[in-house]
């Protein structure tokens, strides 16, 4: 029994070395899982990190390049305006030169105006071309004046929409990265489970599979003890029973023994009562009778002594014959009350492993069904929780969306609005030089 005691306390000190092993074993997966989720963070705050800084060069970049862009236009106006200038005034003078020449030749062939007159007409001819000349010049610089004015407010419009434009594109570039990103975490998050999953399914089997080889070893050792015991309890009685077969004739004897003295009292008896009544008779009975009486007396008391002892030697013989007769249904009576008390033992034996075994499937039946739920209803509340993170992100996404629209829309139309006041009315459809032009 104390070979049993230290199997179930091995037994015990098995199922407690696996236990903490497998704890030890998820402690180490959870932490393997938790730096997963930060290292997974960490690369999601650089990567944003780095789009916001890249998005600010490039809109730097961008700024600078409209500005560029914008000055290299506004030159080129100013240059083609130059060039018409140049080309209004050389016209304006060649046309100065014609009437001129066409005035002097009239004049010359007006005899009949003095020369005084002629001067001072061709003065005041000369000034009127020159005064309308110079309203000509400066309507024309009002002109270019206007356009370039207009054309510098059309580019920065041209620029602003560019700007929105980008804005745009970076909006999106950056909604999608955290789109992205946010199914790159809901994919980990699966993963993570799956494998959790795969590690407790794992190792509750592993707990369970040893559970039931402790189970079957312990059963084996109870019945390999139960059929020692038997055994033993057999041996025990055999010995027994050729103990109470070898002490046997000793037991008859003593019997026998004490038959006979039983006998031999009976007999003294017999011989007392035989001296009492053969000394009555004489003294009742002539003398002369006594000899026949004598005889009698004597032959009585052999007669009577031969059939006692022909009955105590009957029951010695039936004694001795029931003892034996006994002892045979005894040892069997015996033989046959501890076959049925073992056999019954080891039916209950039986019917408690049947039953241990059956509690034991049981409760891992139980343990594998609760492991089953925790694992859907994990499952559910992580699939709920990226439904909640994915409509919460399409929220974002389109708050964003709709606050850059919404702003570029201010920006534009009170760009537009002050264009108006200024006087360039409507910018929209305006038309830029060509590279060609320059």
């Amino acid at each position: 029994m104390s070979g049993y005691k230290r199997m179930r306390r091995q037994h015990q000190k098995q199922l407690i070395a696996l236990e903490n092993r497998l704890k030890a074993e998820m402690d180490e997966h959870k932490l393997r899982l938790q730096k997963e989720v930060e290292t997974q963070a960490n690369n999601t705050y650089i990567e944003l990190e780095r789009l916001a800084k890249k998005q600010t060069i490039q809109l730097e970049k961008e700024m600078k390049a409209s500005a560029a862009e914008e000055k290299r236009i506004q030159q080129q106006i100013l240059v083609q305006q130059k060039k018409e200038l140049t080309t209004f005034l050389d016209t304006q003078k060649k046309q100065y030169r014609l009437c001129r020449e066409r005035m002097k030749e009239e004049m010359n062939e007006d005899s009949s105006t003095p020369k005084e007159e002629k001067q001072e007409r061709l003065s005041r001819h000369k000034e009127t071309v020159q005064r309308s000349q110079a309203e000509e010049e400066a309507q024309l610089l009002n002109q270019q004046r206007m356009v370039y004015e207009r054309s510098c407010r059309a580019l920065k419009r041209r620029s602003l929409i560019k700007k929105h434009e980008l804005e745009q594109e970076q909006m999106r570039e950056e909604l999608n990265k955290k789109k992205n990103q946010k199914e790159m975490e809901h994919a980990l998050m699966i993963r993570q489970d799956e494998s959790t999953q795969d590690l407790e399914r794992r190792q509750l089997e592993s707990l369970q599979r040893l559970r039931m080889e402790l189970i079957r070893l312990q059963h084996q050792t109870e019945l390999e003890n139960q059929e020692e015991y038997n055994n033993r309890r057999q041996r025990e009685l055999h010995r027994k029973h050729a103990l109470e077969r070898r002490q046997q004739p000793r037991n008859l004897k003593a019997l026998e023994m004490q038959i006979k003295k039983q006998f031999q009292d009976t007999c003294k008896v017999q011989n007392k009562q035989y001296k009492a009544l053969r000394n009555h008779q004489l003294e009742v009975s002539p003398k002369s009778d006594h000899k026949a009486l004598l005889k009698s007396l004597k032959e009585e008391q052999t007669r009577k002594l031969a059939v006692l002892a022909e009955q105590y030697e009957q029951s010695i013989n039936e004694m001795i014959a029931s003892q034996s007769l006994r002892l045979e249904a005894e040892q069997e009576a015996e033989c046959q009350a501890l076959k049925r008390q073992l056999q019954q033992e080891m039916e209950l034996l039986d019917a408690y492993q049947s039953k241990t075994k059956a509690q034991s499937e049981a409760q891992h039946e139980r343990e594998m069904q609760k492991l089953e739920q925790k694992v859907s209803l994990r499952r559910a509340h992580l699939e709920q929780k990226i439904e909640e993170e994915l409509a919460s992100l399409q929220k974002e996404r389109t708050e964003k969306i709709k606050h850059l629209f919404e702003r570029q829309e201010r920006e534009l139309e009170t760009f537009d609005t002050e264009s108006t006041r200024l006087g360039f009315g409507s910018l929209a459809s305006f038309d830029f030089p060509k590279e060609d032009d320059r």
